[in-house]
């Protein structure tokens, strides 16, 4: 799928998973280095934003807004993933109080390659927001074309919404 970054075209590895589709195999670490895979999303409905770099500015806006707001979902659950190390993702939590989002490590690259995810061009993940239900199915998809900027967010909190029902 053709995006930009900084304005510059960019293109993701194959198109980003989408709705109708359940999550496909994969492995990512958790905040205890554990691995965390597709099966793990199966019971709770769930929000999983990808992002580049959790350390950069505009990742790092996205996910404390949506921190902020998983207090107020009992029903739904909220990740991050990005490709930062598991270390590099611990850090950041300390360093901006994040406590309620879970951070998935994706440093292998293996969340990336099975959903569409991964940049080549730019070694990250694209920025997309996908809300699932709790078979792990996708029931949204929201991909941010500059990959530079955040996402909609009143659409997907529309969407949590309705999941967190």
């Amino acid at each position: 799928m053709q995006l930009k970054f900084l304005d510059k075209p960019v293109e993701t590895i194959k198109e980003p998973m989408d709705k109708g589709q359940a999550l496909p195999d994969f492995k990512v670490l958790d905040s205890n280095n554990n691995e965390f895979t597709n099966k793990d999303f199966i019971g709770k409905p769930a929000l999983i934003l990808t992002v580049p770099d959790v350390n950069s500015r505009a990742c790092s806006l996205e996910a404390k807004k949506f921190n902020r707001k998983s207090d107020k979902y009992e029903n739904v659950e909220f990740y991050t993933i990005s490709k930062n190390t598991v270390e590099e993702q611990s850090e950041w939590c300390a360093a901006k109080g994040v406590e309620s989002m879970h951070l998935l490590s994706d440093a292998d690259n293996n969340f990336g390659m099975a959903s569409g995810t991964y940049v080549k061009d730019i070694d990250a993940l694209a920025r997309v927001v996908y809300a699932i239900d709790a078979n792990g199915e996708i029931v949204y998809r929201q991909v941010v074309e500059e990959i530079g900027s955040q996402p909609d967010f009143k659409e997907v909190e529309a969407v949590v919404e309705k999941l967190n029902k």
